[in-house]
């Protein structure tokens, strides 16, 4: 008679050199073949090759096995894949396991021996825990045929471009007045040396036509819950105080606007009204008033430009107000910030007025900026002689910013060139530890910068002071081996690249991990680069880690396809490896539904209730249970249990109690 007992199928991975290059793999496999419930153990080079899926089907559709027990690579990386072997086998999802024996055995692990004693323990714990799986669930639900995207920059403009061209209703939440984001501020791009407005007006302006767009401006996402195909998004307007369709942008009220405050548009180096536009085209071009300085808002007194209105556009008693969308996908564009440079007391910025960051040169040199294009020093109006661009000012520093930016040597050659081409009696020097210049166009902009004259010190100055009219950089020349003291009327401080403190905020929000930085981290660097740990969400652009406007752009544009793979479907599929609870044992007492972040438990006849749609199995539910009425399949008590034993039966007499 056949035996009814499970049969498992052990397959192990030599992943190339990644695993096999530590871990005895066919070793492991003989180890794991010894016990009594697996027929069959291999090993194979690339068991994620059509080869090695062949394996395993094979032995499946023979009757050799009914429990399969991968040891692989991460499990993020190809576990659908081989949920997809064994289904097409004829296997239940639920009967395959996928041990992590590359990024937590031989990637982690420095003795060869201890490796493979490792890797054992770690299939022997999946054997075990395969064997008390239970069969899981896989249904469908429908899919909200609408998109959110948060950040209303260049990469968010361009990811709501195209999922609306591909029919998609999208939601396009912008925190400040107007879209654009930083590229708004810029005068020109590198290496081409266009316009930065002429590239971005037209696509703000075709969000803003586009009849699939719905673009709502300062406004911020406060909550989300659900799951891939229909999220719940609450979002909060703040008040604008200015009805922008009853708006005509006359400025009349700034004229009447009696109050003056540092103009943010303009890092810091002009001045705005309370009742301001951030720049001329700014979308949706209307005014906006700033509540922290308006008198009326702040004290209750003036009030004049309610009275100026010429539309009656003004409500300075409008309020914030809170409205929910239902999306189906998530993209994120939260941008960057320029890092703060007060950070660098050895710099001066902030307490020397002509020491400013690149951002700062760019307003500066902008028509819309506050000199209206003309380079002036912020000091006394004079035009600067000779300017000190210091690199890396911040970034590529463990006290600062670690990492590179990868945008900024390519911003002072723009700009050295720009100053070199319309003042042409200047001394340029730029101060480097090294250029960057790797992208197509770059390293030819960098030989045109040197050949037009521009100084090259490699070094990275050490301080900047003040000595009565002029600055004074110092820096250790490298190339000559000394110490300089470059005279300036001007420092521009390339600043670098951080997190927005909008992307600092959406990773709470939306519950997606971000890396050490804070920037959002992406599923796979490689294979999955605009995907997050929590499916249906996508991030592009700046939210993922510094990057130029092109790069930006691609990335939005693969985020808008991912996410638009997931909208035109129709229908997700919902496993049913989530929560689910024991109504024979919950008391109602709802500490899962407040511990849960996805809103995915409901009360319902006094009794907890997981809804499989809204439910991300990520188990926080689980351990806060005082009755252990709720789980998750396939990580049940008995299965982890099982798999703990496992790993101690497993352990080798000569390593006592190590597990």
């Amino acid at each position: 008679m056949e035996s009814s007992e499970p049969r498992v199928g052990v397959y192990v991975c030599h992943c190339g050199k990644n695993i096999a290059g530590k871990v005895d793999v066919r070793r492991v496999a003989k180890e794991a073949g010894r016990h009594p419930r697996v027929a069959v153990s291999r090993d194979y080079f690339f068991m994620c090759s059509r080869a090695g899926q062949e394996l395993i089907k094979r032995d499946v559709e023979a009757g050799k096995v009914d429990r399969v027990v991968v040891a692989a690579c991460s499990p993020k990386l190809h576990e659908p894949l081989f949920r997809r072997v064994v289904v097409e086998a004829g296997l239940n999802p639920g009967y395959m396991e996928q041990v992590n024996i590359r990024e937590l055995v031989s990637w982690s692990t420095e003795d060869p021996e201890e490796a493979t004693q490792k890797a054992i323990r770690y299939v022997l714990g999946g054997v075990e825990k395969v064997l008390a799986a239970e069969p899981i669930e896989v249904g469908e639900a429908e899919v909200v045929r609408e998109a959110l995207v948060i950040g209303g920059g260049v990469a968010g403009l361009a990811a709501a471009l195209d999922l609306a061209e591909k029919g998609i209703r999208v939601h396009l939440v912008e925190r400040s007045p107007t879209v654009g984001g930083l590229m708004a501020l810029l005068d020109r791009v590198f290496p081409t040396g266009d316009c930065s407005l002429c590239i971005l007006t037209p696509m703000m302006a075709e969000a803003e036509a586009h009849p699939l767009i719905d673009i709502h401006t300062t406004s911020e996402v406060v909550e989300v819950s659900g799951s891939i195909g229909d999220f719940r998004v609450r979002v909060r307007r703040s008040p604008r105080y200015v009805d922008p369709e009853k708006c005509v942008a006359c400025g009349v009220c700034a004229s009447k606007c009696p109050v003056e405050v540092p103009n943010e548009w303009d890092a810091l180096l002009g001045k705005r009204k309370a009742a301001y536009i951030p720049y001329p085209q700014a979308t949706p071009r209307a005014y906006v008033i700033d509540p922290n300085a308006c008198l009326f808002i702040r004290e209750g007194s003036c009030g004049a430009c309610v009275e100026a209105c010429p539309t009656k556009a003004i409500d300075l008693h409008e309020v914030p107000r809170e409205f929910e969308l239902r999306v189906g996908a998530i993209v994120v564009a939260t941008g960057v910030r320029e890092y703060d440079a007060s950070n660098l007391k050895n710099y001066g910025f902030g307490r020397i007025p002509d020491v400013i960051t690149q951002l700062g040169f760019e307003r500066l040199i902008n028509v819309t900026g506050p000199t209206g294009g003309h380079l002036r020093r912020p000091s006394d109006g004079k035009v600067p002689k000779r300017i000190v661009f210091i690199q890396c000012a911040g970034s590529r520093d463990v006290n600062h910013n670690p990492y590179c930016s990868g945008v900024c040597c390519m911003v002072s050659l723009k700009q050295a060139e720009i100053v070199r081409s319309e003042y042409p009696d200047s001394k340029v020097y730029i101060c480097y530890i090294d250029m960057r210049t790797a992208k197509k166009g770059f390293e030819e902009m960098y030989e045109r910068v040197r050949r037009e004259g521009v100084v090259f010190v490699q070094g990275k100055p050490g301080e900047v002071w003040r000595d009565g009219d002029e600055l004074v950089v110092e820096v250790f020349d490298k190339t000559l081996g000394r110490k300089l003291e470059l005279r300036a009327d001007l420092v521009v401080l390339a600043a670098g690249l951080s997190p927005s403190e909008g992307t600092l905020k959406v990773r709470e929000v939306l519950n997606v991990g971000a890396d050490l930085h804070g920037f959002l981290q992406e599923l796979h660097p490689k294979l999955k680069p605009v995907e997050t740990s929590r499916p249906g969400i996508f991030i592009c652009g700046g939210a993922q880690g510094p990057k130029d406007i092109p790069d930006s752009v691609a990335q939005a544009k693969a985020a808008a396809s991912a996410a638009a793979t997931v909208l035109v479907r129709g229908r997700v599929e919902v496993t049913g490896e989530r929560a689910y609870v024991d109504p024979e044992l919950c008391v109602g007492c709802m500490a899962c539904a407040d511990e849960c972040p996805f809103g995915a438990i409901v009360e319902r006849e006094g009794r907890a209730e997981v809804v499989p749609a809204a439910c991300a199995g990520c188990g926080i539910c689980q351990p806060v249970c005082p009755t252990g009425a709720i789980t998750r399949r396939a990580y049940g008590v008995e299965q982890v249990m099982r798999q703990v034993a496992g790993l101690l039966e497993a352990a080798p007499t000569s390593r006592a109690g190590e597990v």
